[in-house]
């Protein structure tokens, strides 16, 4: 695996079973808050040309970004289903990953 400095978690969202209620939008934006707060979250929100959304977090490892994601109220009601993908930033300050 890279470089833990460079590595992001995307939590990939998609709509589970249950519909969506207004309790439940606000506990996940509530969620999303903390996260920011706690300076795991690097950038969230809804795909415009498909059903879900996604939420790019920093997390120490793969099964801290899970829990992360079993935390998030969405999932913890069944309103949405997630998958974790691990992201190797290719970024100026690592030179494209050596390659730059």
């Amino acid at each position: 695996m890279g470089n833990a400095t460079f590595t992001r978690y995307l939590i990939l969202l998609s709509h589970a079973s249950k519909p969506f209620t207004e309790t439940v939008v606000r506990a996940h934006v509530a969620h999303l808050k903390q996260l920011d707060r706690d300076g795991k979250l690097v950038i969230c929100g809804p795909f415009t040309n498909y059903k879900g959304g996604m939420v790019l977090i920093k997390a120490s490892s793969y099964e801290e970004a899970v829990s992360i994601a079993n935390s998030d109220p969405f999932v913890k009601e069944g309103v949405e289903k997630f998958e974790v993908r691990t992201l190797e930033m290719s970024c100026e300050e690592n030179n494209h990953m050596g390659m730059g």
